[in-house]
């Protein structure tokens, strides 16, 4: 697991912006969704050609996220990404790197596709495929439409990686008007240093920066303070 550490000088900024260091004080779970990134066998099986071993630390927390989730009457979304058929999208950042198999690893009946066998997948749930880093962004999935139809406003993101799809992930929904919870034991990065550093930008600008049983904690009381009303 991550050694989290945000910066003091980055609190530090945050209590000048706004006097604290979250802006939420709770959520309403019927409108909140967990956002499971990419936990996909290519990068979570050792000696595939994205593995980040990291990510295999994280699927109990996510597993216990999904069943609070479910439990409080909130969304679980599964969002792979899937890239069949999109070499020539990708022909810039695939330029001279050695992962080109990475293509054929991320298309739908590749074992690199499927979701890890570990994850707690329930029917219920949503399944999205995306084909850009960002869920989020132009092009890339229907998540946005999806999420609005059950009158979703508020995410729980987790998955890997940390610093790259999970971030720009964050970053689109937020700029979506969602309120967005990130999450510091239940995202993954290859290094300690990328994942506090995304864990920082986060916290500053694009969301609340939350534990599991933080998470879980904001979940339960949303459901005690909508049965007590």
């Amino acid at each position: 697991m991550h050694k989290v550490s945000i910066p003091q000088d980055v609190i530090d900024r945050i209590m000048q912006q706004r006097g604290r260091i979250n802006r939420f004080d709770g959520l309403d779970p019927v409108k909140t969704a967990l956002v499971v990134v990419d936990l996909q066998n290519v990068f979570m099986l050792p000696g595939m050609p994205v593995e980040v071993p990291a990510a295999r630390e994280i699927v109990p927390n996510v597993n216990r996220l999904a069943e609070a989730t479910r439990a409080a009457g909130g969304t679980v979304v599964w969002v792979s990404m899937n890239l069949e058929g999109e070499r020539d999208a990708w022909s810039v950042f695939f330029a001279g790197d050695r992962r080109r198999e990475t293509m054929d690893e991320l298309g739908p009946g590749s074992h690199g596709y499927a979701l890890h066998a570990d994850l707690d997948v329930k029917p219920e749930d949503l399944r999205i495929d995306k084909r850009r880093y960002s869920a989020f962004i132009q092009g890339s999935s229907d998540i946005d439409a999806r999420l609005k139809a059950r009158g979703i406003d508020t995410l729980l993101i987790v998955g890997t990686l940390t610093n790259v799809c999970c971030e720009s992930t964050a970053r689109d929904a937020m700029m979506l008007n969602y309120k967005v919870f990130f999450l510091s034991d239940a995202n993954a990065a290859n290094s300690d240093a990328d994942h506090n550093a995304t864990l920082a930008t986060v916290q500053r600008v694009f969301g609340d920066v939350v534990t599991t049983d933080e998470a879980i904690g904001l979940l339960e009381g949303g459901t005690a303070r909508a049965a007590a009303e």
